[in-house]
């Protein structure tokens, strides 16, 4: 399944495609909700690898405007809850990624996302 995690570390990768090619841009998604485990520590030391702009919008993209527009400088526990539920609990289960820059579009179907290039768009 397609994770808001792992959604923030995809970018495009169509040959010449190297400016504003993250982050992909969700479309006509279906979300599907799995409780996960709370580990704050986890969250905690995932804060330093998240691009925060790019999480907010996708959140809001499959329907989640629980985050504040600006990562707070201060975790509280309400708010790790929060990002906890966005990064770990909200799955894409089929739709498109698409990108800004060439609007090359990476179907996912089923949970998983189709990020593999025909030859002529390799770089």
């Amino acid at each position: 399944m397609v994770r808001l995690i792992t959604h923030n570390l995809l970018a495009c990768h169509v040959k010449g495609c190297t400016t504003n090619n993250f982050p992909l841009v969700f479309q006509d998604v279906q979300v599907e909700l799995q409780e996960a485990e709370f580990n704050p520590e986890f969250i905690r030391n995932m804060l330093s690898r998240l691009e925060w702009t790019a999480l907010v919008n996708a959140a809001k993209q499959v329907g989640d405007t629980s985050l504040p527009p600006q990562q707070p400088d201060m975790m509280d526990d309400e708010l790790l809850q929060k990002l906890h539920h966005v990064l770990m609990e909200i799955h894409v289960t089929d739709g498109a990624m698409v990108c800004q820059n060439c609007n090359h579009i990476y179907p996912i179907s089923n949970g998983i996302p189709n990020m593999l290039l025909a030859e002529h768009e390799i770089g």
